[in-house]
């Protein structure tokens, strides 16, 4: 995501001055593409530029990235007067803790949460949601308008995140329960693109069948966004869920299966790849006892 938002930027006349990742041969790689600086150090990041994007992993690598400015390596060092741009999926309270340290540094920070994929990353058309002090999603609106088809600021630090959480809660439940739907067809026999095609037209369509349906089918899971992912995004969802005294089975359900895909080693594919745990025959290969 990270990447295609970095060419997207470049492409609408951004100058793109520092890439860092911790795979530095990835970085290395972009940053020649881009004509910027594969960074060693995130406050190298930040000294060379005003607006900085991230796109991590979870709530463990934001904690790193935004380490309290007088402790190790972080891109809080010399940031006063700089823009953090926040787009990973992490849990909301991560969010109001980064915008309150860099605002100790005379630093920005705004949560912009992604519902899209990493084609809509390039092509500029990503939905948005945004959380943070409403100026400061002011400040970032042209840039964000570069690689946006819509964008919405929710409210407070935090409160994109719960609605970003939400997005992803239902989605992966049902994208579980399309997985489902699909292997009893197969089950009983009946003709998969007949099952898809009367799915779209009834109360059984969803985005999901848009996206997944097909790919479950011919078992093409070529990853856009990871089982793993889905398994942390659900647990996200779940916790929130705890923190107000609810209780949510089917989300609860979803994340033991996107739970069990990432112990099978099936975590690296596309959430769609949740088919193989439903689909007679198919599922991680057994190793052989002797």
């Amino acid at each position: 995501m990270g990447a295609n938002m970095a060419r997207r930027l470049k492409d609408c006349g951004y100058k793109i001055s520092a890439v860092y990742d911790v795979q530095s041969a990835v970085a290395e790689k972009l940053a020649d593409e881009l004509k910027a600086e594969a960074c060693t150090s995130l406050a190298r990041v930040t000294e060379l530029s005003s607006i900085i994007l991230t796109v991590v992993t979870d709530d463990k690598a934001m904690y790193k990235i935004f380490g309290p400015a007088t402790k190790g390596d972080t891109l809080l060092k010399g940031a006063k007067g700089r823009l953090f741009i926040n787009c990973a999926t992490v849990s909301p309270q991560v969010h109001v803790d980064v915008e309150r340290l860099a605002g100790k540094v005379g630093a920005a920070a705004l949560e912009t949460c992604m519902a899209s994929s990493i084609t809509q990353a390039r092509e500029g058309s990503l939905y948005l949601m945004c959380g943070g002090k409403e100026e400061t999603f002011k400040r970032a609106g042209k840039l964000l308008g570069n690689l946006s088809s819509s964008m919405r600021y929710i409210g407070t630090a935090g409160k994109a995140a719960q609605v970003k959480a939400l997005v992803n809660m239902v989605m992966n439940i049902n994208t579980a329960a399309l997985a489902e739907g699909l292997a009893l067809a197969d089950a009983l026999k009946l003709d998969l693109n007949t099952v898809r095609e009367v799915f779209s037209q009834t109360g059984a369509n969803s985005r999901v069948l848009q996206t997944d349906g097909e790919d479950m089918q011919k078992r093409d899971h070529d990853c856009y966004f990871s089982a793993s992912h889905a398994a942390k995004d659900s647990g996200i969802a779940l916790n929130l869920g705890k923190e107000k005294g609810l209780t949510l089975p089917l989300a609860a359900a979803t994340k033991r299966q996107y739970s069990r895909m990432v112990k099978e080693g099936l975590g690296e594919l596309d959430k769609s790849g949740i088919a193989e745990l439903t689909f007679k025959g198919r599922g991680p290969k057994k190793k052989k006892t002797k």
